[in-house]
């Protein structure tokens, strides 16, 4: 079969996208193919896939398990509306209350996780009456008007007029702002901000909290379950709701079906998106029986929980269980962990390592001292990786954080594999 080929895309791409959509690499592959963990470009050249399209491929690239019941599901009913009644839909949203946490029952499907937050924040407001909202510095949770304001990373604030009614508080980033405190006094002055603006910065009238449980752009930063215990407390007393966005960390990602488990606490509204399609467009939020009566008035959504993508849906959470994914997940995580950590004892630039499960960032710095950004040789890294086949993502405000999030299906060798690869080229770009 004839391709493009990466200069005939970039060429396309070129003249007829936004030109806002960039690409990673200055010499990108073009994908053709996937089989579980790896990829294939144009050239036949393959890839051990270590960022997952950013945690959405957990179950593996075409996985059998996955595509072959969304096959049948095609060839019986491709679409109807949810105004209509099909049978997938309802079956993924009964799961789905089996496995989130505490009393998460009601869910509301759409198409992706941007929808997902819309939709969770539209929720809160119904409920409480209220309409302001507070975030976390360095969150990302969108690019629809509202998402986008609640977000607060500045290369993706894309509008200079942002919704009002937002504040941002102080987010739990322990390695960069809580040098010389203990974790726990750290987390307890980046509670006490939230509280200061709610005491100084708001009407009083507070729909919700958004948060991730782990800051995947901001560069894989988690906070202990000490932070989240005493904001839940603060928000309660309060009457303000907590909404989880588990978009990039549910489903297995970090060892827990939902990353908000390792944290103890149940939030009032959650939302996913990503791995739960495993490909597949579909993103939902998740609420209560008690909170989920607010919305009584006429709503839907033409392509949110169709047919083939709730039968997605449904396959990934079958193969998750089967498959023993989230205990892999947590096998792996810990030897890629102590494999990144030995290497930071040889190598200057490894700043920090944290992580979850399969949920892992690695901050690169010039200067252990000064924590200054070492952006450029995480570009080179990553290009070095490439070229070697393997492919790893970028993040962090800074982009100084290798970001390693590879699909719940790699094994102790694909693990082995990278950590020498990195090993390897780590000494390249330190010599």
């Amino acid at each position: 079969m004839s391709y493009l080929g990466p200069a005939g895309v970039i060429a396309k791409k070129n003249e007829y996208f936004v030109p806002c959509i960039n690409h990673f690499y200055k010499n990108p592959p073009q994908f053709v193919k996937g089989e579980m963990q790896y990829l294939f470009d144009s050239e036949g050249k393959k890839y051990l896939d270590f960022y997952a399209g950013v945690s959405v491929m957990n179950c593996g690239h075409s996985n059998p398990a996955i595509i072959n019941p969304v096959i049948d599901q095609i060839q019986d009913l491709q679409h109807v509306c949810n105004i209509y009644l099909t049978e997938n839909g309802v079956n993924l949203a009964e799961k789905l209350a089996e496995v989130t946490p505490g009393d998460l029952k009601r869910t509301f499907f759409v198409n992706s996780g941007t929808e997902a937050n819309e939709g969770a924040l539209l929720m809160a407001q119904l409920y409480t009456e209220a309409h302001e909202f507070i975030a976390l510095d360095l969150g990302l949770h969108g690019r629809t008007q509202l998402t986008m304001s609640l977000t607060g990373i500045g290369m993706w604030r894309t509008t200079d007029t942002p919704n009002g009614g937002i504040h941002f508080a102080r987010n739990p980033y322990f390695y960069r702002d809580g040098q010389g405190q203990t974790q726990e006094a750290f987390e307890d002055e980046c509670v006490a901000d939230v509280a200061r603006l709610i005491r100084r910065r708001t009407s009083g009238k507070i729909a919700a909290m958004i948060v991730e449980p782990i800051q995947g752009n901001a560069g894989i930063v988690i906070p202990t379950p000490h932070y989240f215990k005493k904001l839940k407390a603060l928000l309660e007393a309060h009457n303000i709701l907590l909404i989880v966005d588990e978009v990039q960390t549910g489903f297995g990602r970090t060892g827990k079906m939902f990353a908000i488990e390792n944290f103890g606490i149940v939030p009032d509204i959650m939302t996913v998106a990503k791995a739960l399609g495993n490909g597949f467009p579909i993103g939902a939020y998740i609420t209560t029986d008690k909170i989920a009566a607010a919305f009584t008035r006429p709503s839907a959504s033409t392509l949110g929980g169709n047919p083939v993508s709730t039968m997605a849906g449904l396959s990934v959470l079958t193969y998750l269980e089967e498959a023993k994914l989230l205990e892999n997940a947590n096998a792996r995580g810990e030897q890629l962990q102590n494999g990144l950590r030995e290497l930071a004892t040889r190598y200057s630039l490894i700043g920090d390592v944290r992580g979850l499960g399969l949920m892992v960032g690695a901050e690169l710095v010039t200067d252990r001292k000064t924590l200054a950004p070492a952006a450029d040789q995480v570009d080179v890294i990553l290009e070095k990786m490439k070229d070697r086949g393997i492919l790893v993502g970028k993040n962090g405000e800074n982009r100084n954080v290798l970001a390693m999030q590879p699909p719940l299906v790699i094994t102790e060798e694909d693990v082995a594999f990278f950590l020498q690869n990195l090993d390897e080229v780590l000494t390249e770009v330190e010599s």
